[in-house]
């Protein structure tokens, strides 16, 4: 991307969690390379190593948070039940702002101090006291939104929300929104409530809100949207495609494997990977490996340390799985994800289903079984099976279903059509990037930053 003449300093606050640092850091890169200058905030909670970004100004606030709040296997075990989930990480994101809010505050009146001037500060929606906070400084505020514009009809609290009926579009019906929003109010704690309280609040209040999506993507659902609030939105993405050689990969990815697919025949692989959250027990790994294993399709499967409950990696295999495999299958503790799913011999992708990895499997045509835990993991499955219909959701996780899935996605020629449909939304997002739909939205971004500013 070529480098303009600085336009002005913005402050970006990022969330530390994996799926979130990334777009942040893509988002970041795209807007140095329009000619800001970008300070990054962020909780030392899973803090990137700045060497790797020279380009940035990297300030780190206190959060008080121990990692093992957010990955003990109390709270991965919890993980199995989304409503549990979401209420978990709601007070993990309620404890994240509170702890953080004081810092920040200092932080953003020091760089006022020192540069004299911020055209803008961008958070994370997770970290919504950013908006509190430059409410009472007079800047402006603008929200990443890291998941679908979707969401926006699920998590805020406004009353044509809570009432949202009618809706007569099959899209929006297939979605079944009104099945997903029951299960976020369903007997709700006191963090969920305050969380999404003050998420509505950041909302409201923001100058912006961006979102890492196509807008063909989520056509009818972007116009709901838009009806419900007034804040100018933002479809940027996909931030990936726009900033490729960016990598906020909290954990070492293994490259090795890409030796290994280059062996693979094409349209061969099942790549399997529940991103950086979420966790099983052994009893899911067991099914997993014999279904992998049965359906006689090569596979890449990416199993973290510490990622099955009670068990530091891979010991919990079962007897005989490895040598029933054999070079037929590659197991990694992390994988280069944007290359494997790149990679010819990949066809098709065992996902929790969160945003990025949804995009990501679209921009490269690769068909989807669903897998998803909690949060907008939901949303993202219904979408992938029942709108774009690019998937399968894998409801039974006993072996000889996952066989039978698998065979159905790889091998049956249902797997053909939903392969088809891949392709077709790939080439439209590839359509999305030639027409520039994205460097519209950003130049629009960058005259709502222009006017804010004044």
């Amino acid at each position: 991307m070529e480098k303009q003449q600085k336009s002005g300093h913005l402050v970006l606050v990022m969330a530390p969690f994996q799926g979130h640092l990334t777009p942040m850091l893509q988002l970041a890169t795209i807007l140095h390379s329009k000619g800001f200058s970008i300070t990054i905030v962020h909780p030392e909670l899973n803090s990137l190593n700045p060497s790797n970004h020279p380009e940035f100004t990297f300030v780190p606030i206190p959060d008080k948070i121990k990692e093992s709040q957010l990955s003990d296997e109390d709270l991965a075990d919890k993980l199995k039940e989304s409503l549990v989930s979401t209420v978990d990480v709601a007070g993990s994101v309620q404890s994240l702002n509170k702890n953080c809010a004081a810092p920040l505050k200092k932080c953003l009146e020091n760089i006022l101090h020192s540069h004299h001037h911020i055209a803008a500060v961008i958070y994370d929606t997770l970290m919504f006291c950013a908006q509190t906070i430059v409410n009472d400084l007079g800047l402006p505020g603008i929200t990443l939104r890291t998941s679908s514009a979707t969401t926006l009809l699920l998590f805020p609290v406004l009353p044509q929300l809570e009432l949202m009926s009618g809706i007569e579009s099959p899209e929006l019906q297939a979605l079944q929104l009104q099945r997903l929003r029951a299960l976020i109010v369903q007997n709700p704690t006191q963090a969920m409530m305050e969380v999404r309280a003050a998420f509505t609040n950041a909302m409201k209040f923001s100058s912006a809100i961006i979102v890492n999506s196509m807008e063909f993507l989520e056509l009818e659902a972007l116009s709901k949207v838009r009806q419900y609030f007034r804040t100018p939105i933002f479809i940027v993405g996909p931030l990936h495609k726009l900033a490729p050689a960016i990598c906020g990969s909290l954990l070492t990815e293994d490259d090795k494997c890409i030796s290994w697919l280059n062996k693979q025949a094409p349209k061969s692989v099942i790549y399997v990977s529940l991103g950086s959250i979420a966790n099983i027990d052994k009893q899911e790994l067991i099914e997993t490996a014999w279904g992998l294993s049965n359906s006689k399709q090569p596979f890449l499967w990416v199993v973290r340390p510490g990622m099955v409950c009670g068990s530091e990696w891979i010991e919990s295999l079962p007897n005989g799985f490895e040598e029933n495999v054999g070079e037929r299958g590659c197991i990694v503790k992390w994988a280069p994800q944007k290359e494997v799913l790149a990679h010819g011999a990949v066809g098709g992708f065992w996902s929790h289903c969160g945003w990025n990895s949804t995009i990501e499997s679209i921009c490269e045509g690769v068909p989807m079984l669903c897998r998803p835990f909690f949060g907008d993991q939901l949303l993202n499955t219904s979408y992938i099976c029942n709108v774009w219909k690019i998937g399968l959701e894998l409801q039974n996780l006993e072996r000889g279903n996952i066989e039978r899935t698998i065979k159905r996605l790889m091998v049956d020629m249902e797997g053909k059509d939903i392969r088809k449909r891949a392709m077709d939304l790939k080439k439209k997002a590839a359509l999305c990037l030639m027409e520039d739909g994205s460097t519209s939205s950003f130049n629009g971004l960058i005259k709502q930053i222009t006017v804010s500013e004044t």
